[in-house]
């Protein structure tokens, strides 16, 4: 098990502050992110997004970045496209093995595993990185959509790139040091020591814990389908449970328009939800009951970026 970290202190906090980095994913997707993120960043509700640059509303993320470089605004490098009506493709190209049968990315983590070429992998994740760069992005960090480079489906993860990538542009990187002890966890911790070790070594900065709920609304579609409260009721449940250390929970709030329910195949209604929580009372109130200090990824990006004693 990997060893508790000294980010807290590195920062500048008492080694058992609760730190959390409330982070929105798939800022780019669609216009229905868009108009939710940018309004929980312009109203503080939430620390950080990433925007998945291959997406045909990324130009409208990028261009809100770019005109906010005050603001926490990271890459959520993508290798799939996990919707039936809707997809993305490589900026590379077609000529790759990140394509299925029609051209774009494959729509689930196993595909990406079995045929993605590190090297394509390599040239598709500095592409959409140098895409948010070139826009004017002042990018704080990375992360990835899915999953798709951690090998969670058969063991084979595309992390030497990544964090190659993160090293080279001074950018910490999504990756948790510790997984919570699910069956699966033993086997999983031990290949996240590895990854922790490469991290460390190549000085990426990465956070003690990566949380979040559940990505779809329980019983959908049926009579016993999750009210919002319940929902809020399991967040908040979420963040008293965060211990010492920093910890980043992201969510994926997005405005529920017939935009989004056209787009997505579930969870439309979920990411209502998420965006409403955020904004909650409620939720406001345990984070300040629970006393957890919300910081942003630039902090890590500065601690990265600075000089080593």
């Amino acid at each position: 098990m990997t060893a508790l970290s000294d980010l807290n202190e590195r920062l500048g906090f008492a080694p058992e502050t609760r730190a959390i980095i409330l982070n929105a994913d798939d800022f780019g997707m669609c216009h229905a992110a868009n108009s939710a993120i940018t309004d929980l960043l312009a109203a503080g509700r939430i620390d950080s997004t990433t925007v998945m640059v291959p997406c045909a509303w990324s130009p409208e993320a990028l261009a809100f970045a770019a005109g906010n470089a005050g603001l926490d605004v990271g890459v959520h490098l993508v290798l799939t496209s996990e919707w039936s009506r809707y997809r993305w493709r490589p900026l590379t190209g077609g000529a790759t093995s990140l394509v299925d049968g029609a051209g774009f990315f494959p729509s689930d983590v196993l595909v990406v595993e079995q045929r993605a070429t590190l090297d394509d992998v390599a040239a598709e994740l500095a592409a959409q990185l140098r895409a948010a760069l070139d826009a004017g992005v002042d990018v704080t960090h990375l992360d990835n959509h899915m999953g798709s480079v951690y090998g969670l489906a058969t063991g084979r993860d595309f992390l030497r790139p990544v964090l190659e990538l993160a090293a080279r542009h001074g950018l910490p990187f999504r990756l948790p040091r510790t997984v919570n002890g699910a069956a699966e966890g033993a086997a999983m911790q031990e290949k996240l020591d590895e990854a922790v070790i490469a991290a460390d070594a190549l000085g990426v900065e990465i956070i003690d814990r990566l949380w979040s709920h559940p990505f779809e609304l329980q019983a959908e579609g049926t009579q016993d389908e999750e009210t919002y409260e319940q929902v809020r009721d399991g967040f908040i449940a979420l963040l008293r449970q965060v211990p010492a250390g920093v910890t980043e929970i992201y969510l994926h709030p997005m405005v529920d328009d017939d935009e989004l329910r056209a787009a997505v195949d579930f969870g439309a209604k979920k990411r209502g939800y998420e965006l409403r929580l955020l904004a909650d009372p409620a939720v406001l109130q345990a984070i300040d009951d629970e006393s957890l200090v919300r910081i942003g990824w630039r902090s890590l990006r500065d601690l990265q970026r600075s000089p080593r004693t």
